[in-house]
């Protein structure tokens, strides 16, 4: 098993764990807002300190690579790519879809083997950022930006129960109006719950170039002018 500093800033939420042996040895969580910028140094630099302080080995970093937030997910790539410079260490990207389906696997909630998993981010309106996986996290259809109407996923919902979750799901249940549809709240992309999916890629051996790694926005990043206030 390998230590790993797991850093995730997709959303609102800021959040920095440590993994060691498979188990989450440390965490730090900030849900009051978007300022990762300010926060995020002070959680990095506590995480490396419980590191060093226990005499562990850090082995690699791994970072929520988007879709999410086009500021945060920045962020914490940059802060990523720091860290495996300065400690000589690897880079692992998690996507951020497949790793809020793992609270929703460890609760047990989808009973029914045929059971589908729906991750959404809110991408504003009723629009959100979603991918299908099954029970075992195979990809039933790949992540897109979608406008949720009642036919968006007509063709999972008539085969079996599928399980809506994100902070994009809410707002669509009403729209969505099936009775295999269920609405599991309060789920959130979080760094104590990356290390699976790190351990995974790790003895796969899928490591990031840290030098050309870029996060997957699923969208440009389109730059407003602001209203004139005169």
């Amino acid at each position: 098993m390998s230590c790993i500093l797991n850093l995730e800033t997709s959303t609102d939420v800021c959040s920095v764990a440590v993994s060691n042996d498979a188990a989450c040895i440390f965490n730090k969580e900030d849900h009051s807002g978007p300022h990762h910028n300010e926060t995020l140094g002070s959680f990095v630099d506590e995480a490396l300190s419980f590191i060093d302080s226990h005499d562990l080995v850090l082995d690699a970093v791994a970072v929520s690579c988007g879709p999410g937030s086009y500021t945060g997910l920045r962020i914490g790539t940059s802060m990523a790519k720091g860290i495996c410079y300065g400690r000589d260490v690897r880079l692992i990207a998690i996507p951020t879809l497949e790793l809020l389906a793992v609270p929703v696997l460890l609760q047990e909630l989808p009973k029914a083997e045929d059971a589908l998993l729906v991750p959404m981010l809110d991408a504003r309106r009723m629009e959100v950022y979603a991918q299908v996986f099954d029970r075992a996290l195979n990809e039933i259809r790949p992540v897109q930006a979608d406008i949720v109407t009642a036919e968006t996923y007509r063709d999972q919902l008539d085969k079996g129960p599928v399980y809506f979750f994100g902070n994009g799901a809410a707002k669509c249940m009403s729209t969505i109006n099936h009775a295999n549809a269920h609405l599991v709240e309060g789920i959130l992309p979080l760094a104590k719950n990356m290390f699976p999916l790190a351990e995974k890629r790790i003895a796969q051996g899928k490591y990031e170039d840290v030098a050309y790694f870029v996060p997957f926005y699923l969208k440009d990043f389109v730059a407003k002018t602001p209203k004139k206030l005169l």
